[in-house]
């Protein structure tokens, strides 16, 4: 069994504004003037990288806040930015980063069969939003959390072996934590792990034990393109994706 990486629940600052902001115009180049967005920051090599949103729109970072922060894999991040330029050497802008925020990014997890519960766990979770961007599955969610246990949520196939690669099941392990306070979770699943769905769309069923009982979420997943739109966070939306 490969090792298992934890997640810690819960979110910061960034993750709360960007739910409850709404979408900022899109026509405005100045200093004072942000931008937030979840993307994918992308290594370039081992001392430079360039971040992608859900439409596939392309950043240069030119001015980084952060100048210690490099992923070594694609990485999904949540961004404070400011525009800088256009079209600036085959990239769509020029960008000052003002904050990087990484987000938990895994990979799809392997299904054990009757071990399953007592690996992924069967506590259920409130899903607020979830949605496939940049070749990612990505959830945000909301469940019971101390702050003082560390908590583990993955994605698995549906089925051991021999079943429908596209229909998987989004677990929690609480390891028993006991809170009375709800509290944010944001995790991307890398999806590059499917097979490649020709340059067709399908729809990805994802299972998931709520407080309400077992739902499944259906997405639609096209491994040849993105979802066509920048996604944002914002109270506007959240409801529109779930």
């Amino acid at each position: 069994m490969k090792k298992m990486k934890l997640f810690t629940m819960g979110v910061g600052l960034m993750l709360m504004t960007l739910i409850f902001n709404s979408c900022l115009d899109d026509d405005v180049y100045s200093l004072d003037h942000t931008w937030l967005s979840i993307a994918t920051a992308r290594p370039i090599d081992d001392n430079s990288f360039y971040l992608t949103l859900d439409d596939s729109t392309t950043l240069w970072p030119g001015a980084p806040l952060h100048i210690n922060y490099q992923p070594t894999r694609p990485q999904r991040v949540q961004i404070n930015y400011t525009k800088l330029s256009d079209n600036f050497q085959g990239y769509d802008h020029a960008i000052k980063l003002n904050r990087t925020d990484t987000i938990r990014t895994k990979s799809i997890a392997e299904n054990f069969g009757a071990k399953n519960d007592s690996i992924y766990g069967v506590n259920p979770v409130e899903i607020t939003a979830m949605w496939v961007g940049d070749g990612f599955l990505n959830v945000v969610f909301k469940t019971y959390f101390s702050g003082g246990i560390t908590h583990f949520v993955n994605l698995i196939p549906q089925k051991a072996e021999g079943g429908n690669p596209y229909q998987l099941e989004f677990r929690h392990n609480a390891f028993n934590d006991q809170s009375d306070y709800l509290r944010y979770g944001l995790v991307a699943f890398d999806l590059s792990g499917l097979p490649s769905t020709e340059g067709k769309d399908v729809t990805l069923e994802i299972k998931t034990k709520t407080f309400n009982g077992e739902k499944v979420f259906e997405k639609k997943y096209n491994s040849g393109k993105n979802t066509g739109k920048e996604f944002r966070l914002s109270a506007e939306n959240l409801e529109d994706i779930i």
